[in-house]
């Protein structure tokens, strides 16, 4: 039903028009936001592999396996040093659940009865300290899995072979390096020597050379 007061009506209709005014103004933001660059750690390496996967850590208090988080398992390489480290951050948060170096000594195998996963031992840095861990990976395939077992095989093999001929280089650098104190020590004796026969004075040698000369049997 229509309203029967036209005072009303004529508010209403000017109400309506403020409504619809553009005034032009400018209405500054209560709050300034500006770009901040976010820095993850990760710009001075080189990534090798990326897959998605779930990780998995072995509570030895419960016995049984918890789940860290969902989503991608990176190998990455310092262009520098050449140390490999294996990073995981969780999707949405990107909260790291597992960071710790590829070493020569890291052992991995495929988990047993499930070819998509796989499990390794770390001392992993994740949580702010150095842990012992033991973790398991869970992939989307057979192949992702392989995959990553693949390289990070490759790559402590790798390590191991420069260890071994760094040993090597460093035993054949002390090798030599006695072989030098020997032959300094020889040197030196025969200077000792050199050196008495120089102090020698000549008419004690040439006195000598008569009296031996003396003491022979005449004939």
């Amino acid at each position: 039903m229509a309203s029967s007061n036209p005072d009303l009506e004529g508010e209403a209709a000017e109400a309506a028009a403020v409504e619809d005014e553009d005034t032009g103004a400018q209405i500054a933001p209560i709050v300034i936001l500006s770009e901040v660059a976010v820095t993850t750690g990760e710009e001075d390496e080189d990534v090798l592999l990326d897959l998605k996967s779930k990780l998995y850590r072995f509570d030895k208090e419960g016995n049984l396996w918890k789940e860290r988080g969902t989503g991608n398992v990176k190998l990455l390489k310092h262009r520098e040093t050449g140390k490999v480290r294996l990073v995981m951050r969780q999707d949405k948060t990107l909260k790291i659940c597992a960071n710790h170096l590829v070493i020569p000594s890291m052992k991995i195998q495929e988990h047993a009865g499930n070819d998509k996963s796989c499990v390794w031992h770390a001392a992993d840095f994740a949580d702010g300290e150095l842990k012992e861990e033991m973790f398991c990976l869970r992939f989307g395939s057979v192949g992702n899995c392989r995959n990553f077992i693949e390289m990070v095989v490759g790559i402590t093999e790798s390590l191991q072979k420069s260890a071994a001929e760094e040993s090597k280089e460093s035993a054949d650098a002390a090798e030599l390096l006695l072989n030098l104190r020997v032959d300094d020590s020889k040197e030196t004796k025969a200077a000792e020597v050199l050196s008495a026969d120089d102090s020698i004075n000549p008419e004690d040698a040439k006195s000598s050379t008569q009296t031996k000369a003396e003491e022979q049997p005449k004939e």
